[in-house]
């Protein structure tokens, strides 16, 4: 490798050696893992779920797991020549050395580099065709909630959180190879396949109709079960990770420390498939989260943490966990952070806490909608009343900047749903021009299309096709600079419609949409999810090519509306949802009914809770972070008796 570095861009990204990463002897390992983020490092080594899984592994003491990212192509072209496999970044060695490999993906953009990172490792592409010689390839992440795309590539997938999975699956391959490796690769999957909890996709077979459509999919053999279950780690203060995080080397997309507050969200958006897929809500108690802000700062030196989860305004302690961490922190210039807050969950006092120690960013929301009846329509019950308010109080309090997420594209939408997104950030500024007595306020629009995902109640719908979504945009930007005096201090960002029908293909479709992802990538392509790398002519003439053959398209697969018995690719994966419930609020979007949250009124029956064994986390506790003392030189918390 060492020749090639300054031959590319960015060689640091490559070296490995950043603080916190782990280094274990080869030899003494029974079972090996390497960990794969399928994007380049700079996204990759933020990612929390493999940051938590990496020091997991490492904590056993016969086991170890070294982290692998997407290469550059630049890189690629050099590797290739020169015969240099995939590897890692922790002891630079092959990835196909390894027992596992485990992919977590995020995105569904991301499949073509997985592919390009085995060809790269020497494995074979296709599942069927690896021996014992080469890693068990398990996939997980969101995207994995619905693997059939990629079923030709992985060989197994796990539903739902890591943490004991991994262990689970460690302790399975360690046995199977302790014992001589009995019945081969088929055996170890097939013990991985009975747990309940591992989904091998080869192990099932799908039977399609006249139509195109899915008539069954059944298991082919008898230890396996019908339906696969997702894994959910009850207790997150038992599992208090990553204790130390990694520092990246390169600059990086997140340059912060960062907790995870809660698991899990109630609050039923139904574009939303995290908010789905992750139920029931599981808070970390604010002791929790105080000891793992405090082992994450003296282990990195990092000067904010983001305090992460999908809605993190919502904890029920989190006016206690912010003042509590902000008073900590007096005077270190250590600043607290949320990503963006609902309206109705936010206040002065807690915007204050988090800005008191670090900068004062601007604040970000995210209604989602335009218009009154598109937020009721995805269940977002943000009125712009609510929004207005909201903002008038921050810019009266000292803000200036407020960012504002919306999508485009969204079932039952209208030109006129969009245009309202105009009004909505023009009111905006001018309540707070009035609010701060100052001209110099702005508002961010910020636009992506609207993608169908699985296990919500949309994946039943038709998705907006990429003309109609770029001519709302078109129409958008018109609305917001047709008044110059408002418009100016209005910023809009977008993503144009092609991505998101593509993302639809890959996250909505079969087996049948892994000879498109093959076809694209011999084709070249790599880096799907960023806009310089992203071919959608590649993408339509390989779908095409592909696909018509057996009967369907791309239109088949994204903007086409499911009807309620069809048989879905991922019916057979269990997120602990129920099906019947899902088409029933499905229909209640298209009624425009809106649902309340279900962690603070009665059981609307989603069946997470009886399918999950386990019941809401509400608290609060009434417990509050106590005072703690400097541990040493360096250490974040100010020393009062060093204090001038």
């Amino acid at each position: 490798m060492e020749p090639l570095l300054p031959r590319i861009s960015k060689p640091v990204q490559y070296v490995g050696g950043e603080l916190n990463a782990t280094v274990k002897d080869w030899d003494a390992a029974s079972v090996r893992w390497a960990l794969m983020y399928p994007d380049a490092y700079e996204v990759g080594l933020p990612n929390q779920g493999v940051m938590i899984l990496y020091e997991i592994l490492n904590e056993l003491p016969d086991v170890l797991a070294e982290r692998t990212y997407a290469v550059w192509p630049d890189l690629e072209k050099l590797m290739r020549e020169h015969e240099v496999p995939q590897f890692t970044v922790d002891g630079h060695r092959p990835v196909k050395a390894f027992d596992l490999m485990g992919i977590s993906f995020a995105t569904e953009l991301g499949y073509t580099n997985m592919l390009t990172a085995l060809d790269l490792a020497g494995i074979p592409l296709h599942a069927a065709d690896r021996t014992e010689d080469d890693p068990i390839v398990v996939a997980g992440g969101h995207a994995a909630f619905n693997p059939e795309p990629i079923a030709d590539f992985v060989d197994a997938a796990v539903l739902g959180d890591g943490e004991e999975a991994v262990l689970e699956i460690t302790e399975i391959v360690k046995s199977w190879k302790a014992e001589g490796r009995p019945g081969g690769r088929d055996e170890v999957l097939t013990r991985l396949a009975e747990t309940g909890g591992v989904y091998v996709p080869r192990f099932y077979d799908v039977e399609y109709l006249p139509d195109g459509r899915i008539q069954r999919v059944v298991p082919n053999r008898d230890r396996v079960p019908y339906r696969v279950f997702k894994r959910t780690t009850m207790d997150l203060d038992a599992w208090p990770y990553p204790k130390q995080p990694l520092v990246p080397l390169a600059e990086s997309v997140h340059e912060r420390m960062s907790v995870e507050i809660f698991r899990g969200c109630t609050r039923g958006c139904r574009f939303c498939q995290a908010g789905m897929i992750t139920r029931p809500v599981r808070e970390r108690s604010i002791e929790g989260i105080g000891a793992m802000v405090q082992k994450g700062l003296e282990a990195t030196g990092f000067e904010e943490v983001g305090l992460l989860s999908l809605s993190s305004a919502d904890h029920s302690e989190i006016a206690e966990i912010t003042k509590g961490l902000a008073d900590r922190y007096e005077g270190t210039n250590t600043g607290l952070s949320l990503p963006s807050t609902r309206v109705d969950a936010f206040n002065i006092d807690l915007a204050n806490e988090l800005s008191r120690n670090g900068r004062r960013s601007g604040l970000t929301f995210a209604p989602e909608g335009g218009s009154e009846r598109m937020r009721r329509v995805i269940n977002k019950m943000v009125s712009e009343e609510d929004l207005i308010r909201t903002v008038s109080a921050a810019f009266s309090n000292g803000w200036r900047q407020v960012k504002l997420y919306f999508m485009c594209g969204l079932p039952t939408e209208e030109d006129e749903d969009v245009l309202q997104i105009a009004e909505m950030a023009k009111n905006v500024i001018r309540a707070g021009r009035q609010a701060s007595g100052r001209n110099d306020v702005r508002c961010t629009i910020s636009i992506g299309g609207f993608v169908p995902k699985p296990h919500t109640p949309f994946q039943w719908a038709p998705q907006c096709d990429p003309e109609t979504v770029d001519d709302r945009l078109r129409k958008l930007r018109e609305a917001v600079n047709s008044d110059r005096s408002l418009g100016r201090n209005i910023g809009m960002r977008y993503h144009d419609g092609k991505p998101s029908l593509i993302e639809g293909l890959l996250s909505r479709g079969d087996r049948r949409v892994g000879k498109v992802i093959e076809a694209v990538w011999r084709d070249g392509g790599r880096f799907d999810g960023w806009s310089e790398h992203f071919s959608y002519e590649r993408w339509t003439a390989k779908a095409a090519e592909q696909l018509e053959p057996l009967g369907v398209d791309l239109a088949w697969f994204t903007t086409r509306e499911r009807e309620e018995l069809e048989v879905l690719p991922w019916d057979h994966l269990d997120s602990g949802l129920d099906k019947e419930w899902l088409w029933a609020d499905w229909q209640d979007a298209l009624d425009e009914r809106e649902q309340d949250d279900c962690r603070w009124t009665p059981c609307f029956d989603c069946g997470v809770c009886p399918a999950m064994g386990t019941d809401i986390e509400v608290g609060p506790t009434g417990r509050k972070l106590l005072p703690i003392t400097p541990v040493g030189v360096g250490s974040p918390v100010k020393n009062p008796a060093l204090t001038p």
